[in-house]
């Protein structure tokens, strides 16, 4: 249904939106001098959701707004997207989302400078990706698992809707969205995710929006900006990637 030209650049584009809006409203609460200091966790929440929404709309008609690897592996599995593409998709968004954390550093460069100076300077990394409030890593793995298949399971469901939609043409499908207005209801899904989901471990449900930036937290030159923390690192990738195979096999079972 679309071209590899075309995945590439809406991946890209997609999820640097994504991510340079979740990261910023991240920055926007955490950092020193930032007018939206200490908002609190329903501001990101709905920053997420709000960036869910930006970037799927921008990609949609090109490449269908995966923005996820494990959007794109569920839908792989579930038979609506080639095996062959997962590839190409991962390493856009992987892309995209390097892209995005770098943009939200560069809007956000002079609060991180200030953040530092500061005599009690905030951690940056939760800029940047996500870290378990109890660090138990079974108990941190089923969470994002279990956070994954609330995201993508629904997301395989809307897509039997069969309106017109974004990024599509008559008599074809409206891929994994079903129709535009489930956009909309997935940036809401996924605000609810935050709200109900994410206390655990900041809910990455979403291996590239965590390990693109935790990347780019670790090489760019952010003073005082603390630990990478890769020992963790995995779990924001394996959690994801099986409760997208598990919601994939479900959604097959179920039809």
């Amino acid at each position: 249904m679309y071209s590899n030209g075309d995945i590439v650049v809406g991946e890209v584009i997609g999820t640097a939106i994504l991510t340079l809006f979740g990261a910023g409203v991240c920055a926007a609460v955490t950092l020193h001098y930032s007018k939206a200091k200490s908002a609190g966790w329903v501001v990101i929440a709905f920053g997420w959701g709000m960036a869910v929404l930006a970037g799927a709309y921008t990609a949609a008609p090109l490449s269908g707004g995966h923005l996820n690897p494990a959007v794109t592996l569920g839908s792989a599995v579930a038979g609506g997207t080639e095996w062959s593409k997962v590839p190409l998709y991962v390493l856009a968004q992987m892309a995209g989302a390097v892209i995005g954390a770098v943009l939200a550093w560069a809007l956000y460069y002079a609060q991180f400078a200030a953040n530092a100076e500061q005599s009690k300077a905030q951690p940056t990394l939760g800029i940047f990706s996500t870290a378990p409030e109890i660090r138990k890593p079974a108990a941190n793995l089923v969470t994002e698992i279990i956070a994954t298949i609330g995201l993508v399971l629904p997301l395989l469901f809307f897509g039997q809707n069969k309106g017109i939609g974004i990024g599509q043409v008559p008599g074809e499908h409206a891929g994994i969205y079903g129709s535009g207005i489930n956009v909309l209801l997935v940036a809401l899904l996924v605000v609810g995710i935050g709200l109900s989901l994410g206390g655990p471990t900041g809910y990455a449900i979403n291996p590239a929006r965590d390990l693109g930036p935790r990347l780019v937290h670790a090489l760019l030159p952010i003073p005082n900006k603390g630990s990478s923390d890769w020992s963790y690192s995995w779990i924001p990738v394996a959690g994801p990637l099986i409760g997208a195979v598990l919601s994939g096999l479900v959604f097959n079972a179920a039809f």
